[in-house]
């Protein structure tokens, strides 16, 4: 397959840790020059990457961000769980980023948003048509940075990603190990997951596409009840299948369809989580 060449581009990945730089590499590869914001960059090496550093919560910090910048991901991770660390993060920075670039070279912005803008679904498909109901404050902001940024001149694509998982989160796996989960059988409960490299190339697809529609679901092919994602794991890792017991709470039972970006042109590596998890296991 031809890689589209993005060259001339110059990007701005706006808090970027695991994802933001697996993007980056990926937009490197494809000719984009890419900078990178963190409030405590990394000591530079030979990737190419061009580091800043900035707090998006302190619009100080970002009063000399470079000239030029085309694209912006705003991908940030807030230093802390609560509702005043989300806010500040994501709908103050978001406003401080955007109102220290160089406006009259922005083409698009593109935002890292949340399946946690959903909430109980019984099980049902969801798609980006479906209203969001966030049953938490964190889905809860998040909605209100994607509502606030569609109300701005630039140009917006927001990219609600469902669960990630890939190399460095294996969390689930090792509560497997620990036998410190539960998972109701009765009653189907839906997970939807997106390995954190196709996460990655969702990004770097969306960011240089023609006439994007304003809003994506990033996540696999293959929705799955929770007791099956489990005991698939289980088997692969030698534990006994996880116990009966309630579903986990504050994350609705819902089917996350991605025929959307599908039909957009982008193809996961990894369709479904299970041969994405037995992969990791692997190596």
């Amino acid at each position: 397959m031809v890689k589209k060449a993005v060259v001339n581009e110059q990007v701005l990945l706006a808090g970027c840790g695991d994802l933001g730089l697996r993007a980056a590499q990926r937009l490197r590869a494809r000719g984009a020059e890419v900078w990178a914001l963190r409030r405590e960059p990394p000591i530079p090496d030979d990737s190419g990457i061009r580091w800043l550093r900035g707090d998006l919560t302190r619009p100080e910090t970002l009063r000399e961000l470079p000239v030029g910048i085309t694209r912006v991901v705003y991908l940030p991770t807030p230093d802390r769980r609560d509702e005043a660390a989300y806010r500040s993060t994501f709908v103050d920075g978001l406003r401080h980023l955007l109102g220290a670039l160089d406006q009259a070279h922005l083409q698009r912005a593109l935002l890292i948003s949340s399946s946690a803008v959903y909430g109980e679904h019984a099980g049902d498909w969801v798609d980006e048509g479906t209203p969001p109901a966030p049953p938490g404050f964190n889905g809860s902001v998040l909605l209100e940075a994607e509502q606030w940024l569609a109300t701005q001149q630039t140009p917006s694509v927001v990219l609600r990603l469902a669960g990630l998982y890939g190399p460095g989160r294996l969390q689930l796996i090792e509560r497997l190990r620990a036998g410190q989960l539960k998972v109701p059988r009765a009653q189907p409960h839906w997970a939807n997951r997106i390995h954190v490299d196709d996460a990655a190339a969702a990004i770097v697809h969306l960011l240089p596409l023609a006439d994007p529609l304003s809003l994506y679901l990033g996540v696999d092919d293959t929705p799955l009840p929770l007791d099956v994602l489990y005991d698939h794991l289980s088997g692969l890792i030698g534990v006994s299948p996880v116990a009966d017991g309630p579903a986990p709470g504050g994350i609705g039972s819902k089917r996350l369809s991605n025929a959307r970006l599908r039909a957009s042109g982008f193809v996961p590596q990894w369709p479904d989580s299970r041969d994405g998890y037995a992969a990791l296991l692997d190596a």
